[in-house]
């Protein structure tokens, strides 16, 4: 999984300045973007400035007017503004409709977003004429609803994207006053719908994941919360081991998506894999100081049972995507290590054993930058070599601040550090060499 998979749009173009400086020839350029299922000449002399300054305009046109309808709202008769309203919001879907079907994609996508936002307007006036507002989310939710057919219809990212924000904001409208949004995996689909069949789209693709987890999360949450306190989501202990197993969840359907031949699915593997990879680090800088431990460890634990059961699933899908992508083993481990944290967490409840879980995690990090350094070495990303040494650097400057036990502990830790940075630069080394010898 190339990160380069992630710029590739910048490769051809960068292919179209090696091609004046002579260095290759058009053929070749075509060749090297085809690799990536790019259009050379479409990449190469594409605006992304163009389309942010168009959308942006189509933007302040309807903030424009939706400012001018407010400033003489009092002023405009009841029944010419309710007229006015879905006049403006039908007659800027139509003329959307139109220019899409009449191939111009880009600007039809423009004008329904356009639209989209003349009909969220025409929602929020509407029930301002009629004094209709008693559980204000549904306004949201009939906005982001509203938008979904355009979405599915045209299966445009940006459609997608604008339904799947304003569906997150109805979900955590619903949830911050106690009431469960039943409807929100709809919304999710539809953006999994689009990234299957559309246009690819990094951002769409990180928003579905998020909504995903929130979606998970939340559920779990309506469900341990206590019977006198219906309408308050109370998180547990629970909900961190559980995020953790979809975590790892989500990296083994990256490295089975890393297999498929479609270029857009190996795009969309190396940017779940990076991700993956960074909450992970995050995670265990978190848990390489005690206070988190000690509070997991003072947690009550009252849904064991049907936490266990959301990870036993999470990991018979896990295993089966490790076994479909060949990558079995280190899935398996990764389960390995996750389940006996956890056992031992919710075994021990014991707060003085916060250190020896925080010295595991220590070691874990430095585990993890070890392996991310000879990875950058062998494949040759330099992200990987860069990451693991940070980790190392980051986690050795903590400890620096937040001494283990105590001095002799924190010089042990620092000098194990050394040992790995001199190592790894001696293994770069050796390597080095190997591939010159060749």
């Amino acid at each position: 999984m190339r990160l380069i998979r992630l710029l590739k749009n910048d490769l051809a173009r960068e292919a179209a300045d090696w091609v004046e400086d002579g260095l290759i020839s058009e053929p070749q350029a075509e060749q090297i973007c085809r690799r990536y299922e790019v259009d050379y000449h479409r990449a190469k002399n594409r605006s992304f400035g163009y389309n942010v300054l168009v959308g942006l305009g189509y933007l302040f046109i309807g903030l424009a007017i939706i400012t001018l309808l407010g400033a003489n709202w009092d002023e405009i008769p009841r029944a010419l503004r309710m007229v006015g309203l879905i006049a403006l919001t039908v007659t800027t879907q139509a003329l959307a409709l139109r220019r899409y079907a009449g191939g111009d994609e880009s600007g039809g996508v423009g004008l329904f977003l356009l639209g989209n936002l003349f009909y969220g307007a025409s929602i929020i006036l509407i029930a301002q004429i009629y004094h209709l507002g008693e559980h204000m989310p549904d306004g949201v939710f009939w906005w982001a609803l509203g938008c979904l057919p355009f979405a599915l219809l045209t299966r445009s990212p940006w459609l997608a994207l604008q339904a799947n924000i304003l569906a997150l904001v109805w979900f955590f409208l619903q949830v911050s006053l106690g009431f469960y949004p039943v409807l929100f995996p709809l919304f999710v689909f539809a953006s999994l719908f689009v990234l299957w069949g559309g246009r690819q789209s990094i951002v769409l693709l990180l928003v579905a994941i998020a909504s995903v987890g929130f979606w998970v999360e939340y559920s779990l949450a309506a469900l341990w919360r206590d019977d006198g306190d219906f309408f308050l989501f109370d998180f547990h202990a629970e909900n961190l081991a559980v995020a953790a197993g979809l975590f790892v969840l989500l990296f083994a359907f990256g490295q089975w998506l890393g297999e498929r031949a479609s270029a857009t699915a190996k795009d969309y593997a190396a940017v779940i894999s990076v991700w993956c990879l960074r909450f992970a680090l995050v995670l265990m800088l978190v848990m390489s100081f005690d206070n988190p431990w000690e509070g997991l460890l003072e947690a009550d634990w009252n849904h064991l049972l049907s936490m266990w059961l959301m990870l036993a699933l999470f990991a018979a899908l896990t295993l089966w995507l490790g076994w479909r992508s060949g990558r079995l083993r280190s899935t398996a481990v990764l389960l390995a290590g996750l389940w006996g944290l956890l056992l031992a967490v919710s075994l021990s409840r014991n707060p003085e054993h916060a250190v020896h879980f925080q010295v595991v995690t220590n070691f874990a990090l430095i585990g993890s930058g070890v392996w991310l350094i000879v990875r950058g070495i062998h494949s040759g990303i330099s992200h990987y070599f860069f990451l693991g040494v940070s980790a190392i650097l980051i986690t050795a400057f903590l400890r620096y601040i937040d001494l283990i036990g105590d001095y002799l502990g924190g010089a042990l830790i620092f000098t194990v550090f050394a040992i790995v940075l001199l190592g790894a630069a001696k293994y770069w080394k050796r390597h080095q060499a190997r591939e010159e010898a060749r």
